[in-house]
């Protein structure tokens, strides 16, 4: 039986109550030192609860858990196909393990433990959670982006959602074997890859771009310098060369911040040989577009879209935000990026649902269809014998 059917369950224990929590908590926070499961055990002792042998351990496990990690959401955390974390309510935590939102099992006692814990985690992430700031998105060490909100700005009381990196990546075989594409549409990205095609992989979120696109980077020659850029660390590509840079939020007083532009304009001087934007969502596409267009091929990153062809319009809304017009933007997109890969979402999975070329039209760049992937079938579309052309595919494939 999966132990994971309907979420994990939170261990109980009935001596455990919230004045025992909240003294130890106080008990081992106001030391400089760092929360060790010992610290924990002592102040459980020192606390004065008889407690037996068996509870006090008991009370020791779940309190380290409270003050470390995730709290009660790390057994969640522990499944390895779990992507997201989702707590709306003290009774409303919901997962994603890839089959889409799930409902667990476990439950806060109170809406203030729910605040409590995010406080702790962005706090842990060098920023604080309060009325002056109550929306707070942080990076924590062991994979984990944390993003919260508070109430009165959410109606409904503090908000987590909570994004975990994998370090395991996977390779284009175990991706087509999940189901995310065919054998025909794997030998297409591995091409992209090898001809050093610059490509955009479009999606909605959760849907599997970052996936996707550490795996394709992977696929990149042993010699090449691989230099990625964005906002939270996500990509890990298997590769021998690679240098990641990430932004950096400013101080209380708002100085020292260091957004993606200015890391695109730092990383060229770095001789990348791929530059890659995690994900292109504000004023940097000026900086990518014009890297691509300085010789700097093979590169690209992911971008939010409904579908392939909308991307044209998304990089023009981005380039707004760099004070650039349409015209500027469009003239620098058809030049810039030669293929388009949309990943979509539904209830079987993720999977890779369209390959498209951006093409200059009269009206400006357009992605058009190269290759379409229903349930069960793949149409080529009008790019088709242009893309299997440019990557030395058979167009009978």
């Amino acid at each position: 039986m999966n132990r994971f059917a309907d979420g994990p369950r939170r261990r109980q224990n009935p001596k455990l109550d919230s004045g025992l929590l909240e003294t130890v908590r106080e008990s081992v926070l106001a030391n400089n030192g760092p929360v060790t499961p010992s610290s924990v055990a002592a102040a459980v002792q020192a606390s004065g609860r008889l407690l037996g042998t068996a509870g006090a351990l008991e009370a020791a496990y779940s309190i380290n858990a409270e003050l470390n990690g995730l709290g009660p959401l790390q057994q969640l955390a522990q499944n390895p196909a779990v992507t997201d974390i989702f707590v709306n309510a003290p009774d409303s935590v919901w997962f994603d393990r890839g089959r889409g939102l799930e409902r667990s099992s476990l439950r806060f006692d109170a809406e203030h433990q729910v605040r409590s814990l995010a406080s702790r985690l962005v706090a842990a992430g060098g920023r604080r959670l309060d009325d002056g700031s109550p929306c707070v998105d942080v990076r924590l060490k062991g994979g984990y982006r944390v993003h919260a909100v508070l109430s009165p700005i959410s109606t409904s009381g503090t908000l987590l959602s909570i994004r975990i990196r994998r370090e395991e990546v996977f390779t284009l075989s175990e991706l087509r074997a999940g189901g995310m594409f065919c054998e025909m549409v794997e030998a297409v990205l591995r091409a992209i890859v090898e001809q050093r095609l610059s490509f955009l992989i479009s999606g909605a979120t959760g849907s599997g771009k970052t996936t996707l696109l550490s795996t394709m980077l992977g696929l990149s020659e042993p010699g090449e310098r691989l230099v990625l850029i964005e906002d939270a660390a996500e990509l890990n590509p298997v590769h021998p060369h690679v240098v990641s840079l990430e932004s950096r939020h400013g101080n209380l007083e708002g100085g020292g911040s260091l957004d993606l532009g200015e890391l695109v304009r730092q990383a060229l001087r770095m001789r990348p040989d791929r530059l890659i934007v995690g994900e292109c969502r504000g004023a940097e596409v000026r900086e990518l577009l014009t890297a691509l267009n300085t010789g700097h091929t093979g590169g690209g990153g992911t971008i939010h879209a409904n579908t392939a062809e909308a991307v044209p319009a998304r990089l023009v809304a981005l380039g707004a935000l760099a004070g650039l017009n349409a015209e500027a933007v469009q003239l620098q997109v058809a030049s810039a990026l030669d293929v388009i890969i949309h990943v979509a979402r539904n209830q079987s999975g993720r999977r890779v649902a369209s390959i498209g070329i951006m093409t200059q039209t009269a009206k400006g760049p357009e992605v058009v269809s190269a290759l379409s992937l229903g349930p069960s079938e793949i149409l080529h579309g009008p790019a088709w014998p242009e893309l299997s052309g440019r990557l030395a595919l058979k167009q009978q494939a």
